[in-house]
């Protein structure tokens, strides 16, 4: 155990303090089990150092953060972890990669209820599931979900320019006085561009050269590691997962045809409608649908785009369609606290009543101008009118 202490030590001391991602200040920290889910390489164990970092400078003897793929395990267990730690007066665990740990929803319930002492947070894949036949973690654990960067966090971690976040209604209402103050500062298609390229996972401030080569090992590594371990997804299927992706990437966002689609990899339609689910938990695409409520596994997306604007530029280099990669931005930034649907008229509804039709700065609301409750979300401009927003200021929402 000594030397987990002295590794978390180390990995504190290194930990940067100048930036740290909004989500932190929406997290009930004092609850008694804490669950962060999100896709590799969000930025879930920096959040988790930060915290450490922050709140218990001066007393790390009453915490310990430690990586459950950590080689300790592997003739040590998570019970005489926590056991010795509680023993010696420890009061907070920090847990991360989780589900690399076997039974590990039943352990943590097993702590909970064992050891009232202890505060335990948990980070895992965005594939996690917590409730299952063994152990119910939902009634016990309070569970975020962590995106990657939004455009607005981005500027904060690459250009230090901090701004407060803006809800949807503040934008949708008052975006001539907010977008007007951002611009006084800054001009936004100076690092907009960049954004949409190279700015979604935090690791792009860490070296900007290889960033799409880290970007390829996230993907992989999301296929080849999470989705066998957690989906139980045979390895000999990934390299159909990997030519689904592709093909999405090459149309996104598009409408699909299942059967076609089916055809084309070599799956029949139930087990291809399984794969686009599996995408899906893992935050590679997003699906889009005409109901958002009470989605079935099987239920044909009408509409698929690739999770973010990066994934599009690392498959398609520069040949991607900025029609398509406005509508991705647009799905991802909203996606971050609101729901959203397939729209016959328009783009997408949010909440089940805002429609939102995304253009370029020639875009008008004719399309949309008899539905009520509608706006134009619109690349190119800095400045909104009436109905016709910025389409950069949606990325303001967290």
């Amino acid at each position: 155990m000594e030397h987990l202490i002295e590794q978390f030590r180390h990995k504190v001391a290194r930990t940067p303090m100048h930036f740290v991602r909004s989500i932190h200040d929406s997290i009930q920290w004092n609850a008694r089990l804490i669950g962060i889910r999100g896709a590799r390489g969000v930025g879930k164990t920096t959040l988790l150092l930060q915290h450490i970092k922050q709140t218990f400078a001066q007393d790390l003897n009453k915490v310990l953060y430690v990586s459950l793929d950590n080689l300790w395990f592997s003739d040590h267990s998570l019970l005489e972890l926590a056991d010795s730690f509680a023993k010696k007066g420890g009061t907070h665990l920090f847990l991360d990669e989780v589900h690399r740990y076997p039974g590990w929803s039943q352990i943590l319930k097993n702590l909970y209820d064992d050891y009232p002492e202890l505060f335990i947070t948990f980070t895992g894949s965005s594939l996690l599931h917590l409730l299952d036949a063994k152990a119910d973690l939902s009634r016990r654990a309070v569970v975020y979900t962590m995106q990657g960067l939004s455009f607005r966090e981005y500027l904060a971690l690459a250009a230090n320019m901090a701004f407060p976040a803006f809800s949807l209604e503040k934008i949708l209402s008052e975006h001539e006085a907010v977008s007007a103050e951002i611009v006084s500062q800054f001009k936004p298609f100076q690092f907009f561009p960049a954004y949409l390229q190279t700015g979604y996972y935090p690791y792009f401030a860490e070296e900007p050269d290889t960033y799409p080569l880290r970007l390829e090992e996230t993907i992989n590594m999301t296929l080849e590691l999470e989705l066998p371990l957690l989906r139980r997804l045979d390895i000999a299927y990934v390299p159909k997962l990997k030519q689904l992706l592709s093909i999405i990437a090459e149309s996104a966002p598009f409408i699909p045809n299942i059967s076609k689609l089916s055809e084309k990899i070599g799956l029949n339609r139930q087990t291809m409608l399984t794969y686009l689910g599996y995408l899906s938990e893992a935050k590679l695409i997003r699906p889009l649908y005409r109901d958002a409520h009470g989605v079935s596994t099987l239920q044909k997306p009408n509409k698929l785009f690739l999770e973010n604007t990066n994934l599009m530029y690392l498959f398609r280099k520069q040949s991607v369609d900025i029609g398509n990669a406005r509508e991705t931005f647009l799905a991802n930034q909203l996606a971050c606290g609101h729901e959203l649907s397939f729209a016959d008229t328009g783009d997408f509804i949010v909440d089940g009543n805002i429609t939102i039709e995304v253009g370029g700065k020639n875009k008008t609301r004719k399309q949309i101008k008899d539905i009520p409750d509608s706006y134009v979300a619109a690349d190119n401009i800095e400045y909104g009118f009436g109905r016709k927003i910025p389409l950069w200021l949606f990325g303001f929402l967290y």
